[in-house]
């Protein structure tokens, strides 16, 4: 059975150039919880459709409707792990955006 956990970031981080806050980058939502972005987890749902009718509402609420493209929707096998490998923690670097030419 797969499940769809939602996901909203607040973000609060200064990891764009001259300390500006990044929201969205070339990898999707951007998250930093060191650097202060605020992380909410909506509910957890039985099917995409179910998960994104959550978003529509909440994209109407106050704090999810300043930041509407910084939801976060996968689909998660039940019971089956999703760190399969040891990782070493890594500390976030603030990249610095390149320019367009």
């Amino acid at each position: 059975m797969i499940v769809y956990p939602l996901w909203h970031v607040g973000h609060q981080n200064e990891a764009g150039n001259n300390h500006s806050t990044v929201h969205v980058d070339e990898g999707g939502v951007f998250v930093d919880e060191h650097d202060g972005d605020d992380v909410k987890l909506l509910g957890i749902y039985s099917t995409r459709e179910r998960a994104e009718e959550c978003m529509k509402r909440a994209q109407l609420l106050p704090g999810f409707r300043d930041e509407p493209e910084c939801f976060i929707l996968d689909g998660y096998e039940l019971d089956e792990d999703t760190w399969t490998k040891p990782r070493r923690r890594r500390t976030l670097v603030a990249r610095p955006r390149r320019s367009s030419p």
